[in-house]
Formats: structure tokens, sequence, C-alpha cells
């Protein structure tokens, strides 16, 4: 199953979900607000990703600049970095699409035809 997590009122998840639906993949829908990813499930995303960590924060998101996260971030340990995470579904780039080890961050229509085609 996949596992499509986002911001309802974010127009990149929003275009995802239509893409998605467009291509009649099956999903299921989580808000990242009202079911943050655990610091498990982030550990274990960033894992299989092979992405850097950096990936994963919504860099031009309010909080993130809110927070100094440009400042920090470079001087902040892995679980440091996982941890903020997991306590702020604000602080993550959204859409995450979960397909097994299969890890997608954020909405490049390209890059989802090759994982989901």
């Amino acid at each position: 199953m996949v596992l499509f997590i986002e911001y309802p009122k974010c127009s990149t998840c929003k275009k995802a979900k239509k893409w998605l639906l467009d291509n009649n993949i099956d999903f299921e829908d989580r808000n990242i607000i009202e079911n943050t990813p655990t610091e498990e499930e982030l550990r274990k995303w960033i894992t299989e990703s092979k992405k850097d960590i950096k990936k994963f924060f919504n860099t031009s998101g309010l909080k993130y600049k809110e927070l100094k996260l440009k400042e920090k971030l470079p001087i902040m340990s892995e679980e440091e970095k996982i941890k903020l995470l997991s306590s702020d579904g604000m602080l993550i780039k959204r859409p995450l699409l979960i397909l097994g080890k299969e890890i997608l961050v954020g909405f490049k229509e390209k890059e989802w035809e090759e994982v989901l085609k």
C-alpha cells in the first residue's frame, strides 16, 4: 500500500493528490499535522531513502525560518534533527510518499511516474 502524507492546505500536496487520483493509484491518506510522523518512522524513512536528512526539512516554510534552522541544522546531530522533525509536521517537506523502501520527498511528477508506473 502507498502511504501519502500531506498537509491538505498545501498546493503542492493538492497537485500530488490529484496526480495520484488521475493515475488510479490507491493510497492511504495521512494528514501530517494531525498525525505527524514519529521519530521511529522518520529514522526508518531517512535511512531507507538514502537521502540527506536536510531533504526532509521544509526549508521554505515559515516555521523553518522562524526557528532559524538554516543556521542551527549544521551544528545539530542527526538525532536532534529527527526529534525536531517529529515535533512539528510543518517542519517536514511534503508531500511524502512511502512505498515500502521507496521514499519520495516533495512532488516531482517525473520522479513519481518513474517509481509508480
